[in-house]
């Protein structure tokens, strides 16, 4: 995800659309500022919710964990993916293999429930967690009857880890029926197809605006572009992948490197002519564009959906990269290009032939078809539900905060340092393709 300056506000006003069957409240939605991808689906999300009357407050997983605990874990994975890619894919695979987080992860979980509980208003009548660590608290704290409301996950990846499924959850909320179908097969409650959530800035090119966003981002006029995303980080071969596109003659590549600079100033030194860092304005980036290339099957891709363009996966980033990859190719959605000698053939496919445009019909269907997250969440949340959404804290909560941060401590430096060593030679987890009976409408 490349762009994120539309993010709601600590607290959302009601405008003055009409509440869903449900009532007006308050939901808590929380995310992580891992990335962009997970605070970019809550931000869409919070928007719906606004639009129908409720209430939203936003937090981040990350500083609900104790003495800087979040962010050190976001710096480890950060490195971990531009440094130790394949140190990386093995711990992926290894935490992706159980059906319970092992016990550094979950003594990392505990520490953060205190202060989970009391950032919750009292009368939130639900919680969204958009990121799975915060899927695992929630559930925790539901199973031991310390959350007394409504708690959902709304699975942002194509594909489901295990940290994803979280028992006590009351409700898996997913994209497509493939990520429905992957949580449905590990044990998620109430797993359900609700569709995407994107800003409506991200639709298809109208009479004109092609042409407007080639003169503003001072795009070539007539050549087809291929716009290459690698996230908010601009992690993974960028460069490699960039050149080759240019190699092809197919399409002029057209890069954006979010936040790293460092990338655009090598690009730029590698020849290529369209590079941009940070982009505020991604829809219009899109309008100018023909094909999107991207890495991490996150955000950008449903955006790119919205926004009519058809999606290859190409040289992806470890881990869940890879199965956003699998997930998006199974549904139809992106190609995964797994050799560089299918780059230029696969490319003009979608460019040109009926392969792109069966995936623009199938990228825009998604976004049209569904009812949206908000509705599910409504009919979950009632307006005579207890508002108290948390428990009072015993008398010894103190000693036990002061306990689970000398154990998160050590369990983070087991996560980043001790683990990718430990999983160095494990082998990774077979995928699920279990589709059938949500494409059958019997999965809900």
């Amino acid at each position: 995800m490349v762009h994120r300056d539309d993010l709601v506000p600590e607290s959302v006003p009601s405008p003055s659309a009409a509440p869903l069957p449900g009532g007006a409240g308050r939901i808590a939605i929380i995310s992580a500022g891992v990335g962009a991808g997970h605070d970019g689906a809550a931000a869409g999300l919070a928007e719906r919710l606004a639009e129908h009357g409720y209430l939203v407050d936003r937090h981040d997983f990350l500083e609900l964990l104790p003495i800087g605990t979040g962010r050190l874990l976001c710096g480890v994975y950060h490195r971990m993916l531009t440094w130790m890619p394949d140190g990386y894919q093995r711990l992926y695979a290894a935490t992706d293999r159980t059906a319970r987080p092992g016990v550094l992860w979950r003594a990392l979980f505990r520490a953060a429930e205190q202060r989970t509980l009391r950032a919750l208003a009292p009368d939130t009548r639900g919680v969204v967690s958009t990121y799975p660590g915060a899927s695992q608290v929630l559930g925790a704290l539901r199973r031991r009857g310390k959350l007394t409301v409504p708690a959902f996950t709304y699975l942002t990846d194509f594909s489901v880890h295990a940290l994803w499924v979280a028992p006590g959850i009351d409700a898996h909320l997913a994209v497509h029926p493939v990520p429905a179908a992957q949580a449905h097969v590990q044990g998620a409650a109430g797993a359900t197809v609700v569709g995407p959530v994107t800003d409506a800035r991200f639709a298809p090119a109208g009479a004109g605006q092609r042409t407007a966003a080639r003169e503003r981002f001072a795009l070539p006029a007539d050549a087809p572009l291929a716009l290459l995303v690698a996230g908010s980080w601009g992690v993974g071969p960028v460069r490699r992948a960039a050149v080759e596109i240019r190699e092809t003659g197919v399409a002029v590549p057209v890069v954006v490197c979010g936040r790293n600079e460092s990338l655009a100033e090598e690009l730029r030194g590698d020849g290529i002519a369209h590079v941009f860092g940070w982009v505020d304005d991604m829809p219009g980036l899109m309008h100018a564009c023909d094909v999107l290339v991207q890495n991490a099957g996150g955000l950008t891709s449903l955006e790119a959906f919205a926004a009519g363009l058809p999606v290859a996966s190409y040289r992806c980033i470890p881990g869940h990269g890879r199965t956003n990859a699998d997930a998006l190719d199974e549904a139809g959605l992106a190609a995964w290009i797994r050799d560089p000698a299918d780059l230029g053939p696969v490319l003009a496919e979608l460019l040109h032939g009926p392969r792109g445009r069966a995936q623009r019909a199938v990228g825009l269907d998604l976004h049209r078809l569904a009812p949206g997250p908000a509705t599910a969440i409504a009919a979950r949340t009632r307006p005579h539900a207890a508002p108290d959404a948390h428990l009072a804290e015993s008398r010894f909560a103190g000693r036990r905060r002061l306990a689970s941060s000398a154990v998160t401590v050590a369990a983070t430096a087991c996560l980043g340092v001790v683990a990718p060593l430990a999983y160095a030679y494990n082998e990774a987890p077979a995928r699920f393709s279990a589709v059938t009976p949500y494409l059958d409408g019997d999965g809900r």
